[in-house]
């Protein structure tokens, strides 16, 4: 079975890395300098769980694979396709991947959110579609090698619909013996949801207070934390997934530790005034899948306006340096 991975980034090079070394056919869709470096140094992962080096992976630009495809090669077909892109990257991404897929193709998306289920849904249809999450906390260190951060990794997928279950069964011995954790889930919506939960509520308190979550509880903040823990569950419940027990107690539990350094990404790349995913995991909550009258003073709103903010004036002085 062949496997196109978007991406070889900290995830896409993790998870496509170890797919690749467990002996699956596995292509990178990557721009043409990551393509450059991957051949003369290869892919590198070091991980808690055994290092790896894949010598020269197989690798493809947009413009090769739309090539291929073009002259009719059956190279430019994949059964699988992962996609690993930031969320504001997806309408790109799905232009360089069309190529791709053929009539029983698979996509698992490892996106923040769930919007973008709909818009890949318009894109090839609700049948290649499939949900997915991952959890993993890795990146790339100058050389450009795959540093995992953690003991977690863990690569969740499955079918959104009854009519798509034995597609996805076939698929799973892909991912047997690879080294990270591979879940099947029958509920992956519930899961997405889960992650969204999480996501927004740790995003969210971090992006307000600009600091960490042990920074905040010391700072006396935990109950504004709270306070956004119980706005997120309520869309997420109002939107029929709400978080199941142990995923809420988990939740509480991590982002009151007072000696927490967990930050949301989200935080690190507002601080570093470039694009991201606000979008995906704030906004789109709050409006799911029609804007949520939360009632009172909502937190959720002033972290929103707070990213809002952030971004006008961002876009103010760069207009502003461009003359």
């Amino acid at each position: 079975m062949r496997v196109l991975v978007l991406g070889a980034g900290a995830v896409g090079g993790y998870f496509g890395g170890r797919l690749l070394e467990a002996g699956q056919d596995v292509t990178f869709l990557v721009r043409p300098l990551r393509a450059q470096k991957l051949a003369q140094a290869g892919l590198t992962i070091t991980s808690s769980f055994g290092n790896a080096f894949l010598p020269a992976p197989a690798c493809l630009t947009a413009s090769e694979l739309s090539a291929l495809a073009e002259r009719g090669e059956p190279a430019a077909r994949f059964d699988l396709v992962i996609l690993t892109c930031k969320a504001y990257d997806l309408e790109q991404s799905i232009a360089d991947i069309r190529p791709a897929v053929g009539a029983e193709t698979l996509i698992i998306p490892m996106l923040n959110g769930m919007r973008h289920l709909q818009v890949l849904d318009a894109a090839f249809g609700p049948r290649h579609v499939l949900g997915g999450k991952c959890h993993i906390s890795a990146r790339l260190n100058t050389a450009g090698e795959i540093v995992h951060l953690s003991n977690v990794h863990d690569f969740v997928y499955g079918e959104r619909f009854t009519e798509q279950a034995e597609r996805v069964d076939v698929i799973d011995p892909i991912f047997s013996q690879a080294k990270f954790t591979a879940v099947h889930s029958r509920q992956i919506l519930l899961e997405m949801w889960e992650k969204w939960f999480f996501l927004a509520t740790l995003a969210g308190i971090n992006c307000l207070m600009r600091g960490t979550v042990g920074d905040i509880v010391q700072a006396g903040g935990g109950a504004y934390t709270l306070q956004l823990i119980e706005e997120c569950r309520l869309i997420a419940e109002r939107a029929g997934y709400p978080p199941r027990d142990h995923v809420y107690q988990d939740l509480k539990h991590r982002v009151l530790n007072p000696k927490s350094t967990l930050a949301a990404s989200l935080m690190t790349d507002l601080e570093a005034g470039g694009a991201n995913e606000a979008a995906q995991i704030l906004y789109d909550l709050k409006n799911y899948p029609s804007p949520v009258p939360l009632g009172g003073f909502s937190l959720l709103d002033l972290a929103i306006t707070h990213l809002r903010v952030a971004d006008i004036r961002r876009e103010r002085e760069g207009a502003s340096s461009r003359g």
